[in-house]
């Protein structure tokens, strides 16, 4: 029922009595299936007179949790997990500019633009709208497969080096912020146009971006657990 979409995200599944009714099975059993969804984000088990069973959404955080895991175990490094998603993230920005109409999708990532403009000197509320500009750049591409993968890289990667702390200024001034805007105006004007130069310009500018956002972390190996134990 989650994951085929017919709960939505903080539904109430049921309590605990009704569930033992409506599956058929014993307490003991539906405890540990409910630890065992609970582990994986699939549920919140809330307790007391107003508890229930809360369902959750499959999101990028829990890809992110599996994929690390698999990441950690083959050494693989930050550099080489962001380096993916540069690869990946020109394919959606190749697919847009070959798009014959494509004037709502940039109208879309021009507003998005502006509103990374209005926070940038809030770090915080700068992070959520950056984040929601990558997404969306990579969504309108097409590719529902492709969207999901670079939304797992880019968690694996924000939350590895946020579990190990701040790589330096320069990451988070808002100097770099703006030069970072800058090329997504860019980035937008060469999408409108459709020219296919777009495709390299951005890989360029995920290139640059690493760089900077991985600092002394780039080698560091992927690994998630520091932040979530």
């Amino acid at each position: 029922m989650i994951v085929s979409g017919r709960l939505g995200e903080g539904d109430l599944l049921g309590r605990e009595p009704e569930l033992v009714e409506r599956f058929g099975v014993s307490r003991p059993s539906l405890r540990e299936a409910l630890r065992i969804l609970e582990a994986d984000g699939l549920i919140t088990v809330l307790r007391g007179v107003h508890g229930g069973v809360i369902a959750h959404r499959p999101d990028q955080r829990m890809t992110a949790r599996t994929g690390s895991l698999v990441l950690r175990a083959r050494n693989v490094s930050l550099a080489d997990a962001f380096e993916a998603r540069a690869l990946l993230e020109p394919l959606a920005v190749r697919a847009i500019a070959a798009r014959r109409h494509r004037r709502t999708a940039i109208a879309e990532l021009r507003a998005l633009v502006d509103r990374q403009e209005e926070t940038i000197e809030d770090l915080e509320r700068f992070a959520v709208a950056n984040a929601r500009f990558h997404e969306r750049l990579v969504a309108l591409g097409g590719n529902r497969t492709l969207a999901v993968v670079v939304e797992m890289l880019n968690e694996i990667v924000v939350r590895s080096i946020a579990a190990v702390g701040d790589t330096g200024d320069g990451a988070g001034s808002p100097a770099t912020r703006r030069l970072g805007l800058r090329s997504q105006r860019r980035l937008v004007e060469l999408l409108e146009a459709g020219d296919p130069a777009a495709e390299g310009y951005w890989r360029e500018h995920m290139t640059a971006v690493g760089r900077v956002m991985l600092g002394q972390e780039a080698s560091r190996v992927v690994d998630l657990l520091v932040r979530d134990a």
